[in-house]
């Protein structure tokens, strides 16, 4: 592990949505549970949480918020998929997230080939997803790709090769996405555990620290500030 966090700092940075828009233009977003300034707000739907955003990069001139790696979020107890009677509750993030509010397109953080993708429908699940594979300087690794439009699925074969910097997507918007305002999940996977076109982007506190190994800081790779 490592050895591969290494790898992913000293690796050129890579811009996974809008390219066009600077790092200077991103803002900082905490929506964990000790955020007591969200206790101001009324977040409850995916319009409440466009709302909220886009007057967050009203108030501090962006135009994309980011963060979320290993936050704890009351953002997923709306959803059986990750609160039910039956499981220990997963509330830990462990991606990060890029907010903005329109249909941006994204791109592949890094050449390699697409590994799977699907369409995850439940509510406050991905929605249209697409995972790529990375072999690189003899590491085999995966970038998940989450909350996209139906239309990013179409056309794509698993195995296609990607390019670094390639578009393959556009976001989604709710409730196609999950039902969230729109955003991209990001993250980074070592092993995909033989699931397809899915993978957990929140985890309970119980497997943290197995999650934490397997899914290291996108940022590292990022670089965002």
């Amino acid at each position: 592990m490592k050895n591969f966090v290494s790898f992913l700092k000293n690796i050129e940075a890579a811009k996974v949505i809008s390219p066009e828009i600077e790092y200077s233009e991103y803002v900082a977003l905490d929506l964990s549970v000790t955020n007591s300034e969200l206790q101001n707000h009324t977040l409850e739907t995916a319009q409440d949480y466009e709302v909220f955003i886009q007057n967050q990069l009203d108030l501090n001139e962006g135009k994309i918020m980011f963060g979320g790696y290993i936050e704890n979020r009351n953002l997923y107890k709306r959803s059986s998929v990750f609160k039910n009677p039956d499981t220990e509750e997963r509330n830990i993030h462990i991606g990060l997230d890029l907010w903005i509010n329109e249909q941006a397109s994204i791109f592949a953080a890094l050449e390699g080939k697409i590994h799977s993708f699907q369409n995850n429908t439940a509510l406050g699940d991905y929605g249209p997803t697409i995972i790529l594979e990375h072999e690189i300087a003899d590491f085999k690794f995966h970038t998940l790709y989450g909350h996209l439009s139906e239309a990013s699925l179409e056309g794509k074969k698993v195995g296609d090769a990607i390019q670094k910097g390639q578009q393959i997507a556009t976001l989604g918007l709710p409730p196609i996405n999950g039902d969230y305002a729109p955003h991209l999940h990001f993250q980074i996977i070592i092993d995909m555990e033989g699931k397809f076109g899915d993978y957990p982007g929140v985890c309970s506190e119980k497997t943290l620290s197995f999650y934490k190994e397997n899914c290291p800081d996108p940022n590292w790779l990022l670089k965002i500030k």
